[in-house]
C-alpha cells in the first residue's frame, strides 16, 4: 500500500524518476541524491511502513538479503573496503523521511565518512540489570 503524501513511496513506485540500480516486486534500490560516499544507495520497500516497527515480517525478512546483494555488487564494482548499513527509526535516531529505508554506504579507507557515537562506560552491575530488563 502506498501513502499518497510520501516522497519515498513515489520514488519506490516509479512516480518520480530515480537512478535505480535494482528493482523487483517489493523493492526499488536507488542511488541516494545526497550521498555520503560514491555509490551510497537506499533500499526502498514499495509498500509504505513508517519505520521498522510497522514493517511487515515478510518485507523485513527480505531486506537484509537484498542489502547483502547490493553490498556485494558495491565491493566488486567500486572496490570499497567495507560497507555501512544504516537504518534509523524515529526522529531522535536521525530518521528524517518516515518511510522505512536502509542506507547502504560503501566505505573506503580514509574516506572521512563519519558514523560514530560517544561510548558509555557502564558498570558490570548496570549491565547485569539492563540484561535482566531486556532479556527476551
Amino acid at each position: 500500500m502506498k501513502k499518497d503524501d510520501c516522497i519515498f513511496c513515489k520514488l519506490a513506485n516509479g512516480d518520480i524518476p530515480t537512478n535505480t540500480i535494482y528493482e523487483d516486486d517489493d523493492f526499488r534500490v536507488i542511488l541516494d541524491a545526497a550521498p555520503a560516499a560514491k555509490g551510497h544507495s537506499l533500499i526502498l520497500p514499495k509498500n509504505h511502513a513508517d519505520n521498522l516497527f510497522e514493517l511487515d515480517d515478510t518485507t523485513a525478512a527480505k531486506v537484509l538479503s537484498l542489502a547483502r546483494t547490493v553490498a556485494e555488487k558495491m565491493k566488486s564494482t567500486l572496490g570499497c573496503d567495507g560497507v555501512n548499513l544504516v537504518q534509523n527509526n524515529g526522529a531522535s535516531a536521525g530518521q528524517t523521511v518516515f518511510h522505512f529505508h536502509v542506507h547502504i554506504i560503501p566505505r573506503f579507507t580514509g574516506d572521512g565518512v563519519g558514523l560514530t557515537w560517544k561510548q558509555l562506560s557502564p558498570t558490570a552491575e548496570e549491565q547485569a540489570a539492563l540484561t535482566e530488563k531486556l532479556h527476551i
